[in-house]
């Protein structure tokens, strides 16, 4: 499978401009040859826009996913979408999908196949509390995001999820072998950004991906560093802090044969 990590720079409070960053950046990813291409963390507004949060919501059939769910069909290839601030109001309201209220915003991530259809949608569980309004804005998730496409089971997290190495376990208990991070990892963490997704590819003994966002915004800056991890924890592909296309070919037979070669998976004591 070729993967694709879609590092667009995001401008706070700029939705078409974002919309049409992350659209030239799934058009570049298919033209490389990419079957699936992921997007950073609330990349249509930006994470740290907070005031534009109640603004830029909308439901999982909304504008911005629509707009991404036909570019996936466009350009043939898979998306995650991952993510934008659900209203899940108007999802409830005009969807059959589950929410975790009826009310409130998430943060929420949509995963998408070469047709455009929706695979599975994530809101992220752990919210971020430190210098940030998220944990007091939005409603966290409740149910795992994991989908098959085509030979990959691909789970979904989002940025401060890496600190917290349960529902990476469950993930891959539930059959993952790819795991997608999008994030809005800010300076000055870059030791943790490295270490995280990386320990979590190592002590699940599958693919980790994070896929962070490119920019300044008032209070922060996004650092970068899109990066693919294999199951053995080795960096197979990874950029700098600013825009870029992350391309990297990933063999997914791996994970078995690591597990097979180094028992930990099955060693574990539950």
């Amino acid at each position: 499978m070729r993967l694709a990590l879609a590092q667009m720079q995001v401008e706070s409070g700029a939705v078409v401009a974002n919309r049409r960053r992350a659209e030239a950046a799934i058009a570049d990813a298919a033209a490389r040859g990419a079957d699936l291409v992921a997007l950073p963390e609330i990349f249509n507004v930006g994470y740290f826009a907070f005031d534009a949060y109640q603004r830029a919501a909308e439901s999982i059939d909304g504008e911005t996913l629509t707009a991404i769910a036909d570019c996936a069909s466009e350009h043939d290839i898979g998306v995650l979408a991952g993510s934008v601030v659900e209203d899940l109001a108007t999802t409830a309201e005009r969807t059959n999908v589950e929410t975790p209220a009826n009310e409130g915003l998430a943060n929420t991530s949509v995963l998408f196949d070469r047709d455009g259809d929706r695979l599975a949608v994530y809101r992220k569980h752990h919210l971020f509390g430190y210098d940030s309004a998220e944990a007091e804005m939005l409603v966290p998730g409740e149910s795992l995001g994991i989908a098959e496409f085509e030979e990959a089971t691909v789970g979904m997290t989002t940025c401060y999820d890496l600190r917290f190495p349960e529902l990476y376990r469950d993930i891959a208990e539930a059959g993952a072998n790819l795991i997608l991070v999008p994030s809005a990892w800010p300076y000055p963490r870059v030791e943790h950004w490295q270490l995280l997704p990386r320990t979590r590819a190592v002590e699940n003994q599958l693919f980790v991906c994070a896929i962070n966002g490119s920019g300044d915004f008032e209070d922060a800056s996004l650092l970068g560093r899109s990066t693919v991890y294999d199951p053995w924890g080795t960096t197979l592909a990874s950029t700098g802090d600013d825009p870029d296309l992350v391309v990297t070919d990933i063999d997914l037979g791996r994970v078995e044969r690591v597990r097979e070669e180094f028992p930990a998976w099955r060693d574990r004591r539950l």
